[in-house]
């Protein structure tokens, strides 16, 4: 990393002149770099690859606002980044990722980025192109991790959200099976790195698994004390998948939420955990769910809020407030998507 001409230079005689700042900036911004790597923990993939197991969630994070959380995020020492075409803001997290490769903070292969296959692109004849559209919006050449965003194929066209003229959502008969031949080539074309699944349930992973060439590395699916997913971690950890926790604190901005939802942010029985240990309630709920051996992506556009965030590796619950915590469940789900809970690939029609 260091030339040892410009660290003798680095030397000086304490003369300003002799003392090349830009260079101690090189070496400060690599020690930073060094030190985020260390500050969280990773997770290996199947094809060799690390997650970070704390990444910053984007979903619902609102444009002018994105961009200056991802460098927020990068400079709290964050190096996972989770997008989707559908948030609408890729173009935007594009920009703060670049402003921090301009400044030389991170390199590419310093981040970890994934995004995700949005449901009117699940044409085989589809995913390709829409695999080049989320690149071109992050500004990057490859994404080290790409999910199925959902198993219900919508009908094709420009229109995210298409409904009939009873405002019914339109479904495709498009099989998850064959979108995920068609994520395979784009791994053979080096666009993806790794691919995966999102809001699977444990029948469709297993028919993905049984024609996949390119095994699904991820599971990311809602995640939380009320939803604590006890079956479904332990299947993907049978077929040897690493599993990510979106909504890790529930999603209470959700924008279908209501008054009377349960919202596991405001249960009385976290906050003796946070007060024992000088914590949040929210960085206890992030510390329930890595040290279960999940990754977690809490989504912040508050830069004191995504400092706080990553600041759950200095602790440990106990066995008797991790089994606690695992008695919360009820089970709630917050993102269920109810409204096109008629198509056949809805996955929450079988518990797990």
């Amino acid at each position: 990393y260091f030339d040892p001409k410009q660290l003798a230079r680095c030397g000086g005689k304490g003369k300003e002149d002799n003392f090349d700042f830009h260079f101690l900036g090189k070496i400060l911004r690599l020690l930073k770099n060094f030190i985020a790597k260390m500050a969280v923990p990773c997770m290996e993939l199947p094809s060799g690859a690390k997650m970070p197991v704390l990444g910053l969630g984007t979903w619902k994070s609102k444009p002018g606002e994105v961009a200056e959380a991802v460098k927020a995020a990068i400079d709290a020492g964050y190096r996972h980044i989770d997008c989707a075409f559908v948030y609408g803001n890729e173009n935007e997290v594009g920009a703060g990722l670049k402003a921090k490769f301009d400044e030389g903070v991170i390199k590419r292969e310093d981040i970890f980025i994934t995004s995700k296959l949005w449901n009117t692109f699940h044409h085989p004849d589809d995913v390709k192109g829409a695999v080049k559209k989320s690149l071109e919006g992050l500004g990057v050449d490859y994404l080290d991790l790409y999910l199925i965003h959902w198993p219900m194929a919508y009908k094709r066209g420009p229109e995210m959200f298409p409904k009939d003229e009873e405002g019914k959502f339109i479904a495709a008969d498009v099989p998850f099976t064959d979108t995920w031949k068609a994520l395979e080539a784009c791994v053979d074309a080096g666009m993806l790195k790794n691919i995966g699944l999102s809001n699977f349930n444990s029948q469709q992973v297993q028919a993905v698994i049984d024609i996949a060439k390119v095994k699904p590395a991820i599971l990311q699916v809602e995640c939380h004390p009320y939803l604590n997913q006890k079956q479904l971690l332990q299947f993907t950890k049978e077929k040897g998948m690493v599993f990510t926790a979106y909504s890790p604190l529930g999603s209470p901005d959700r924008p279908w939420a209501k008054p009377e939802d349960p919202s596991i942010m405001e249960d009385p029985k976290l906050k003796p955990i946070a007060d024992k240990y000088g914590k949040s309630v929210a960085q206890v709920l992030l510390r329930w769910g890595v040290q279960r051996g999940t990754i977690v992506i809490p989504k912040s556009v508050t830069p004191a809020r995504i400092q706080q965030n990553i600041q759950v590796f200095d602790f440990e619950l106990t066995p008797e407030e991790m089994a606690a915590i695992d008695g919360f469940n009820i089970p709630y789900r917050a993102c269920h998507l109810n409204w096109v809970n008629f198509m056949s690939d809805w996955p929450f029609h079988i518990p797990f």
